[in-house]
């Protein structure tokens, strides 16, 4: 007999039942020995719950191999979820939090083929200095910090396909024009868990970015704080990295991120 594991759950039968449900849509399908044994339930436990999901229709019993499955309920309720997910919504407090933050210029931009379309900004609060990004505005991923984080999420074909899909030109002395420089600055982009622009765009302007993860495994979105070189010094951009990557981790999980330990 398995020992049941403790829970401070006030609600036991729901965190169990949950519990069923997330087992299932990572593994597939799966017997009822399986399920008990990695829960940490008992068989009988695990039966009544099982049981109780396929009453309400979210689980299915194949006949054949006796294992147990998932059933598209699940994704249609999903999926309904997701009709009404307005990204700037959800997204505007957390840019907001970081205008606060920096007082600098903060962007929000999806991913439009090969390359990025502004869906919000917030203009600085400090100085004069105006950029000439807008809402509505596409831009080249190559040159941008918000695209640099997108592309360092896909795999090097991708991005590569990318690169030879764009135009690339020098915008600045800092334009990164070649592609094997990209790759190594992607890689850096990967280990830091967020992208610069280095005047690459625009003379005079530095920016911090990151991606936002959702429920797919395709990145759509990103964000950016930018401002200029006199501000967004090197010592004020590992400040601000902080706020980014925990505003990252908290708008994705809000979008329905939930990376795997």
């Amino acid at each position: 007999m398995a020992e049941e594991k403790e829970t401070k759950n006030p609600v036991q039968s729901a965190e169990r039942i949950f519990q069923v449900l997330e087992m299932l849509a990572e593994h597939g399908e799966m017997g009822l020995m399986e399920i008990s044994t990695e829960l940490g339930l008992h068989k009988s436990t695990v039966h009544r719950l099982l049981m109780s999901l396929i009453y309400m229709g979210y689980a299915k019993q194949d006949e054949t191999t006796q294992k147990y499955m998932l059933s598209y309920k699940i994704v249609s309720m999903a999926g309904k979820i997701l009709e009404r997910t307005d990204i700037l919504q959800i997204a505007k407090p957390y840019m907001e939090r970081l205008s606060d933050i920096s007082g600098e210029a903060v962007h929000l931009v999806q991913r439009e083929g090969n390359n990025i379309l502004y869906i919000y900004k917030i203009e600085a609060k400090v100085g004069t200095i105006r950029m000439v990004s807008h809402v509505g505005m596409v831009h080249p991923m190559y040159c941008s910090g918000v695209g640099k984080a997108i592309m360092a999420t896909l795999p090097e074909k991708e991005v590569k396909q990318i690169w030879n899909e764009s135009i690339i030109e020098k915008k600045t002395d800092k334009t990164i024009t070649d592609i094997d420089e990209m790759m190594q600055v992607l890689d850096e982009v990967r280990k830091n868990g967020y992208a610069l622009d280095d005047e690459e765009n625009e003379e005079g302007v530095r920016c911090i970015a990151a991606c936002l993860h959702g429920y797919s495994k395709e990145v759509k979105y990103a964000f950016s704080i930018s401002g200029p070189v006199s501000r967004m010094t090197r010592e004020r951009v590992e400040e601000l990295a902080v706020d980014v990557k925990k505003v990252q981790e908290e708008l994705s999980r809000e979008l329905g991120y939930y990376p795997q330990n």
